[in-house]
Protein backbone atom coordinates (compact mmCIF):
# COMPACT_ATOMS: atom_id res chain seq x y z
CA UNK A 1 0.00 0.00 0.00
CA UNK A 2 1.43 3.29 -1.17
CA UNK A 3 2.52 5.38 2.07
CA UNK A 4 0.20 8.88 2.03
CA UNK A 5 1.43 11.96 4.16
CA UNK A 6 -0.34 15.11 5.67
CA UNK A 7 2.02 18.44 5.98
CA UNK A 8 1.24 21.58 7.35
CA UNK A 9 2.80 24.54 6.22
CA UNK A 10 2.68 27.18 8.62
CA UNK A 11 1.62 30.16 8.63
CA UNK A 12 1.63 33.69 10.85
CA UNK A 13 -0.41 37.17 10.60
CA UNK A 14 1.16 39.69 8.37
CA UNK A 15 4.75 37.25 7.70
CA UNK A 16 4.18 36.21 3.65
CA UNK A 17 5.75 33.13 3.79
CA UNK A 18 4.25 30.61 1.45
CA UNK A 19 2.69 31.41 -2.35
CA UNK A 20 -1.18 31.20 -2.44
CA UNK A 21 -0.84 28.12 -5.11
CA UNK A 22 1.43 25.93 -2.37
CA UNK A 23 -1.44 23.87 -0.43
CA UNK A 24 -2.50 20.80 -2.81
CA UNK A 25 -2.03 17.02 -3.36
CA UNK A 26 1.34 15.92 -5.00
CA UNK A 27 3.36 12.83 -5.80
CA UNK A 28 0.05 11.34 -7.05
CA UNK A 29 -1.65 11.80 -4.18
CA UNK A 30 1.07 10.71 -1.78
CA UNK A 31 1.66 13.88 0.19
CA UNK A 32 -0.97 16.09 0.70
CA UNK A 33 0.03 20.10 1.66
CA UNK A 34 -1.87 22.30 3.98
CA UNK A 35 -1.71 25.79 5.20
CA UNK A 36 -2.17 25.56 9.06
CA UNK A 37 -2.52 29.40 10.02
CA UNK A 38 -2.38 30.60 13.35
CA UNK A 39 -4.75 33.58 12.82
CA UNK A 40 -7.55 31.59 11.80
CA UNK A 41 -7.31 29.50 14.97
CA UNK A 42 -5.96 31.92 17.62
CA UNK A 43 -6.22 35.38 16.05
CA UNK A 44 -5.21 37.58 19.76
CA UNK A 45 -2.15 34.97 20.72
CA UNK A 46 0.62 37.26 20.73
CA UNK A 47 3.27 36.34 18.47
CA UNK A 48 5.74 34.35 20.49
CA UNK A 49 2.89 32.10 21.54
CA UNK A 50 1.59 32.02 18.00
CA UNK A 51 3.37 28.46 17.47
CA UNK A 52 2.46 27.03 20.59
CA UNK A 53 -1.15 27.54 19.77
CA UNK A 54 -0.73 25.31 16.98
CA UNK A 55 0.32 22.60 19.09
CA UNK A 56 -3.03 20.85 19.26
CA UNK A 57 -4.25 21.35 15.35
CA UNK A 58 -0.61 20.56 14.13
CA UNK A 59 -1.28 16.81 15.59
CA UNK A 60 -3.18 15.75 12.63
CA UNK A 61 -0.43 15.82 10.11
CA UNK A 62 2.74 13.77 9.92
CA UNK A 63 5.24 17.07 9.51
CA UNK A 64 5.02 20.57 9.38
CA UNK A 65 7.47 23.28 7.59
CA UNK A 66 8.06 26.73 9.08
CA UNK A 67 9.72 29.34 6.56
CA UNK A 68 12.74 31.07 8.53
CA UNK A 69 14.37 33.60 7.12
CA UNK A 70 17.07 36.16 8.34
CA UNK A 71 14.66 38.61 9.26
CA UNK A 72 12.16 36.45 11.28
CA UNK A 73 14.84 34.35 12.80
CA UNK A 74 14.63 35.79 15.91
CA UNK A 75 11.31 35.93 16.61
CA UNK A 76 11.36 31.94 15.29
CA UNK A 77 13.49 30.79 17.60
CA UNK A 78 11.40 32.43 20.51
CA UNK A 79 8.34 30.99 18.88
CA UNK A 80 10.04 27.62 18.94
CA UNK A 81 11.56 27.70 22.87
CA UNK A 82 7.88 29.12 23.80
CA UNK A 83 6.37 25.90 21.88
CA UNK A 84 8.70 23.45 22.60
CA UNK A 85 7.28 21.06 25.68
CA UNK A 86 4.19 21.34 23.99
CA UNK A 87 4.63 21.19 20.16
CA UNK A 88 4.82 17.37 19.26
CA UNK A 89 4.44 17.38 15.31
CA UNK A 90 7.61 17.11 13.72
CA UNK A 91 9.42 20.16 12.61
CA UNK A 92 11.12 20.97 9.35
CA UNK A 93 12.95 24.31 8.89
CA UNK A 94 12.82 26.03 5.47
CA UNK A 95 15.39 27.91 5.51
CA UNK A 96 18.17 30.17 3.61
CA UNK A 97 22.24 30.16 3.35
CA UNK A 98 22.35 30.09 7.27
CA UNK A 99 25.56 29.71 8.71
CA UNK A 100 25.85 26.64 10.77
CA UNK A 101 25.56 27.83 14.53
CA UNK A 102 22.22 28.98 13.15
CA UNK A 103 20.89 25.50 11.91
CA UNK A 104 22.43 24.11 15.14
CA UNK A 105 20.77 26.49 17.61
CA UNK A 106 17.28 25.53 15.81
CA UNK A 107 18.19 21.82 16.38
CA UNK A 108 18.33 22.44 19.88
CA UNK A 109 15.10 24.26 19.72
CA UNK A 110 12.93 21.26 18.18
CA UNK A 111 13.82 21.65 14.60
CA UNK A 112 14.30 17.91 13.29
CA UNK A 113 15.41 18.68 9.87
CA UNK A 114 15.90 21.23 6.87
CA UNK A 115 14.78 21.91 3.60
CA UNK A 116 16.15 24.55 1.24
CA UNK A 117 14.37 27.41 -0.37
CA UNK A 118 12.21 27.21 -2.83
CA UNK A 119 10.70 24.55 -1.09
CA UNK A 120 11.03 21.26 -3.23
CA UNK A 121 7.86 18.99 -2.34
CA UNK A 122 9.55 15.73 -3.36
CA UNK A 123 12.31 16.41 -0.95
CA UNK A 124 9.64 17.10 1.88
CA UNK A 125 7.90 13.99 0.72
CA UNK A 126 11.10 12.16 0.96
CA UNK A 127 12.39 13.45 4.05
CA UNK A 128 8.60 12.65 5.35
CA UNK A 129 8.59 9.06 4.31
CA UNK A 130 12.14 8.80 5.68
CA UNK A 131 11.13 10.35 9.27
CA UNK A 132 8.04 8.15 9.77
CA UNK A 133 10.15 5.16 9.36
CA UNK A 134 13.14 6.11 11.79
CA UNK A 135 10.11 6.97 13.90
CA UNK A 136 8.84 3.73 13.71
CA UNK A 137 12.26 1.64 14.10
CA UNK A 138 12.58 4.01 17.34
CA UNK A 139 9.43 3.15 18.71
CA UNK A 140 10.43 -0.80 18.18
CA UNK A 141 13.18 -0.28 20.30
CA UNK A 142 10.97 0.78 23.19
CA UNK A 143 8.17 -1.99 23.02
CA UNK A 144 8.43 -3.17 26.28
CA UNK A 145 8.92 -0.12 28.13
CA UNK A 146 6.30 2.19 26.30
CA UNK A 147 3.06 -0.06 27.32
CA UNK A 148 3.72 0.01 31.07
CA UNK A 149 4.14 3.75 30.59
CA UNK A 150 0.50 4.16 29.61
CA UNK A 151 -0.59 1.93 32.25
CA UNK A 152 0.83 4.29 35.17
CA UNK A 153 -2.33 5.90 36.21
CA UNK A 154 -3.66 2.61 37.81
CA UNK A 155 -0.41 0.89 39.06
CA UNK A 156 -0.21 0.19 42.69
CA UNK A 157 2.63 -0.56 45.16
CA UNK A 158 2.82 -4.30 43.94
CA UNK A 159 2.41 -3.09 40.54
CA UNK A 160 5.64 -1.11 39.84
CA UNK A 161 7.85 -4.18 41.16
CA UNK A 162 11.30 -4.51 40.01
CA UNK A 163 10.59 -2.57 36.59
CA UNK A 164 10.47 0.64 38.60
CA UNK A 165 14.19 1.46 38.34
CA UNK A 166 13.87 0.80 34.45
CA UNK A 167 10.65 2.76 33.74
CA UNK A 168 12.17 5.64 35.68
CA UNK A 169 15.60 5.66 33.86
CA UNK A 170 13.94 5.75 30.69
CA UNK A 171 11.39 8.50 32.00
CA UNK A 172 14.44 10.63 33.22
CA UNK A 173 16.23 9.96 29.92
CA UNK A 174 13.21 11.17 27.57
CA UNK A 175 11.72 13.69 30.23
CA UNK A 176 11.80 16.42 27.47
CA UNK A 177 9.48 14.58 25.15
CA UNK A 178 7.11 13.44 28.28
CA UNK A 179 3.38 14.69 27.95
CA UNK A 180 1.81 16.28 31.43
CA UNK A 181 -0.45 12.89 31.95
CA UNK A 182 2.74 10.18 31.47
CA UNK A 183 4.16 12.42 33.81
CA UNK A 184 1.64 12.82 36.24
CA UNK A 185 0.31 9.12 35.89
CA UNK A 186 3.76 8.02 36.73
CA UNK A 187 3.80 10.34 39.81
CA UNK A 188 0.43 9.04 41.17
CA UNK A 189 2.22 5.32 40.77
CA UNK A 190 5.17 6.61 42.56
CA UNK A 191 3.38 8.39 45.74
CA UNK A 192 1.12 4.90 45.99
CA UNK A 193 4.40 2.83 45.84
CA UNK A 194 5.65 5.14 48.49
CA UNK A 195 2.85 5.30 50.58
CA UNK A 196 3.59 2.46 52.95
CA UNK A 197 6.79 3.89 53.54
CA UNK A 198 7.36 4.87 57.09
CA UNK A 199 8.97 8.18 55.85
CA UNK A 200 6.87 11.60 56.32
CA UNK A 201 4.89 13.04 53.18
CA UNK A 202 6.58 16.14 53.18
CA UNK A 203 10.13 13.92 52.90
CA UNK A 204 8.99 11.51 50.39
CA UNK A 205 7.68 15.04 48.21
CA UNK A 206 10.71 16.35 48.35
CA UNK A 207 12.17 12.97 46.89
CA UNK A 208 9.83 12.82 44.10
CA UNK A 209 9.99 16.48 43.36
CA UNK A 210 13.91 16.60 43.77
CA UNK A 211 14.17 13.43 41.09
CA UNK A 212 12.10 15.28 38.77
CA UNK A 213 14.02 18.30 38.91
CA UNK A 214 17.70 16.48 38.48
CA UNK A 215 16.45 14.64 35.38
CA UNK A 216 15.11 17.83 33.88
CA UNK A 217 17.59 19.86 34.45
CA UNK A 218 20.59 17.26 33.29
CA UNK A 219 18.20 16.44 30.00
CA UNK A 220 17.89 20.37 29.34
CA UNK A 221 21.89 20.70 29.50
CA UNK A 222 21.98 17.91 27.19
CA UNK A 223 19.74 19.27 24.88
CA UNK A 224 21.56 22.57 24.88
CA UNK A 225 24.91 21.18 25.19
CA UNK A 226 25.97 23.13 28.24
CA UNK A 227 24.12 26.33 27.37
CA UNK A 228 22.81 27.82 30.14
CA UNK A 229 21.02 30.56 29.17
CA UNK A 230 19.69 28.13 26.36
CA UNK A 231 18.22 25.69 28.39
CA UNK A 232 16.67 27.73 30.90
CA UNK A 233 15.13 29.45 27.86
CA UNK A 234 13.30 25.84 26.63
CA UNK A 235 12.54 25.54 30.02
CA UNK A 236 10.70 28.64 30.26
CA UNK A 237 12.99 29.56 33.39
CA UNK A 238 14.59 32.42 34.81
CA UNK A 239 18.54 31.86 34.13
CA UNK A 240 19.23 32.52 37.74
CA UNK A 241 16.31 29.96 39.07
CA UNK A 242 17.63 27.98 36.25
CA UNK A 243 20.87 28.36 37.98
CA UNK A 244 19.99 27.28 41.50
CA UNK A 245 18.55 24.33 40.55
CA UNK A 246 22.05 23.44 38.96
CA UNK A 247 23.55 24.46 42.59
CA UNK A 248 20.87 22.68 44.68
CA UNK A 249 21.58 18.67 42.76
CA UNK A 250 25.32 19.88 41.90
CA UNK A 251 25.38 19.97 38.53
CA UNK A 252 27.49 21.07 36.42
CA UNK A 253 27.43 22.08 32.99
CA UNK A 254 30.71 21.88 31.57
CA UNK A 255 29.99 17.63 31.89
CA UNK A 256 27.03 18.46 29.01
CA UNK A 257 29.54 21.00 26.59
CA UNK A 258 31.10 19.84 23.63
CA UNK A 259 34.17 21.26 22.60
CA UNK A 260 33.18 22.57 19.48
CA UNK A 261 30.42 24.64 20.50
CA UNK A 262 31.66 28.21 21.95
CA UNK A 263 30.62 29.13 25.78
CA UNK A 264 28.21 31.66 25.48
CA UNK A 265 26.73 31.60 28.87
CA UNK A 266 29.95 33.55 30.92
Amino acid sequence: MTEQFDCALLSFPNEADWPSDAPGRYAQGRLQVQLLSSELITPRVCEVQQLRALAMPARRFDVCVLAITYANLSLMRRRLAAAQSVFRTPIFAMVGDFRAAALQDLLRLGVCDFLTAPLDLEVLRVRTHMLKRHALATASEHQVTEPLLQGYATLDSMALGTDHQAIENHLCATILHQDGATLGAYAAAVATHFASSKASFQSLKATVIGRFEQAYIRAALAHSQGNITMAARAAQKHRRAFWALMQKHNINADTFRSASVPDCTS
